[in-house]
């Protein structure tokens, strides 16, 4: 029996007040994934001198938390009240943003983004939740678009946020989330629809761990590859442990009724390809920002404000070439469009592993490749979330567009493994910038693969009219 969802306590509420309340906590929440990358070197020198691949656990602590909770939060979510899922995670989010400007070291600051990691997994398929409730249906696609549009702003905002806040102290990437989450907090309250929740079955918790030790695992060989060996019993035995939790997480998906993966999914049009496609080229985007962060601060001695300015370019291509994108695609199909992007990403990457030299020159070294990775990102990233939810019946929008948001994520914290296990520790100028340029090249070879699995893309033709 279909049960009709009330509203408690219902009251007239503007559907723009919602989007704005709700837009903060889906800001906040992007911006954090990619606002830490520049001030790595700065929590480095503050820790006195913390090795980099100690602090990749501040970045993929919270995308593995982050993405492996997506999909469970929002069916939480949906059984209890989305109203007040988000609100607990926008707390949440909050408290963990305060504790990590506290952090004393490597460790707690990683362990506080778990906190926040957990509160962003609980806001932000609860926000889009809420936005549909109080919007009118006639209205309701474009609100979901602006919804989309506030997570993209965190991408292209977060670096050269990051680089002012990192000017006054780097405690700021996380304090700065403190007063403007309790304000949307204390609004949020007052206004926010109050949908009752389902009641059905409690989401795959156990599937959502072994998945987060899994992936945890899998990303500890390869960030301590070099310093415990490769073939040494540490790096054997994250990988086994990876491959048990992995075929863990893979019995759950298919036994549990509320799974983080519902197979059913992986076969629908498109789905299991673009959920390669997805982790693949957020391997080579993440690998692509932190190796820009990295070279232009450590090699280059740029500040942390210059580097957010030097990255924003790519950025601010991407919703440009995303709209003519969608021409490109009624033209030649979504796959040679997921394709060209692959390869237009790693021709940037390659600008960078020919033209980057020791000595600083932005208009010559980075600017042509920064440009070149935003037209990739443009063509890619819009193309892959159509192409993956073409196929989705209806009810299965929400939880499969928070799976492919989960391979995005997935692919965020093993693109910056494979940056720290590639660069290693090299002595010397010489062999940073050799170091570096096999980096690139194996970025490139990951934004490659991405296109190549894309290029087999369909969507499905619209009907004739009648």
């Amino acid at each position: 029996m279909n049960s009709v969802v009330v509203e408690k306590n219902p009251r007239t509420i503007s559907p723009r007040a919602v989007l704005g309340i709700v837009a903060v906590g889906v800001l906040l929440s992007s911006l954090d994934l990619f606002i830490v990358n520049v001030a790595l070197p700065q929590i480095a020198a503050d820790f006195r001198g913390a090795q980099i691949s100690g602090l990749s656990w501040v970045l993929n602590a919270y995308a593995i938390v982050f993405a492996a909770l997506l999909v469970p939060a929002g069916r939480l979510g949906d059984r209890s009240g989305n109203r007040t899922t988000f609100l607990i995670g926008l707390g949440v989010f909050v408290l963990g943003s305060a504790l990590c400007a506290l952090a004393w070291n490597t460790g707690a600051l990683a362990g506080f983004r778990v906190l926040q990691a957990v509160g962003a997994a609980m806001l932000t398929p609860a926000s889009l939740a809420l936005v549909l409730a109080a919007t009118p249906p006639q209205r309701r696609a474009m609100a979901v678009r602006l919804w989309v549009a506030f997570g993209g702003l965190g991408a292209a905002l977060g670096p050269v946020l990051g680089g002012l806040l990192v000017e006054l102290q780097w405690r700021w990437v996380f304090l700065v989330n403190v007063p403007i989450g309790v304000v949307a907090l204390v609004v949020g309250l007052r206004m926010l629809p109050n949908p009752a929740g389902d009641g059905g079955r409690l989401p795959d918790l156990v599937g959502a761990l072994t998945l987060i030790g899994s992936v945890a695992a899998f990303i500890l060989a390869l960030v301590k590859g070099e310093d415990w060996g490769w073939g040494s019993a540490g790096v054997i035995g994250a990988v086994a442990a990876a491959v048990v939790l992995g075929a863990a997480f893979a019995v759950s998906s298919r036994s549990h009724p509320s799974p983080v993966v519902d197979p059913a999914l992986l076969r629908l049009p498109n789905f299991a390809l673009m959920l390669g496609n997805a982790l693949l080229f957020n391997i080579a985007f993440a690998g692509m920002l932190l190796s820009a962060v990295l070279w232009t601060q450590t090699v280059w001695g740029w500040s942390a404000l210059q580097t957010g300015l030097a990255i924003a370019p790519g950025p601010l291509v991407v919703p440009i070439v995303a709209v003519a994108a969608g021409r490109l695609i009624a033209r030649l199909g979504a796959g040679p469009v997921l394709a060209a992007g692959g390869v237009v990403f790693a021709a940037g990457i390659l600008w960078w592993a020919t033209a980057v030299t020791l000595t600083p020159d932005y208009v010559g070294g980075l600017l042509g490749g920064m440009l070149v990775t935003g037209l990739g990102v443009g063509l890619t990233m819009p193309t892959g979330f159509a192409a993956g939810t073409a196929g989705l019946p209806p009810q299965r929008f929400a939880t499969g567009s928070a799976v492919l948001a989960m391979a995005r994520q997935l692919g965020l914290a093993i693109g910056v493994a494979v940056v720290v296990a590639v660069l290693g520790a090299p002595a010397g100028p010489e062999a940073t910038l050799q170091a570096f340029q096999r980096g690139w090249s194996v970025i490139a070879g990951a934004a490659v693969l991405a296109g190549v699995v894309g290029l087999a893309a369909r969507l499905p033709r619209p009907a004739p009219a009648a």
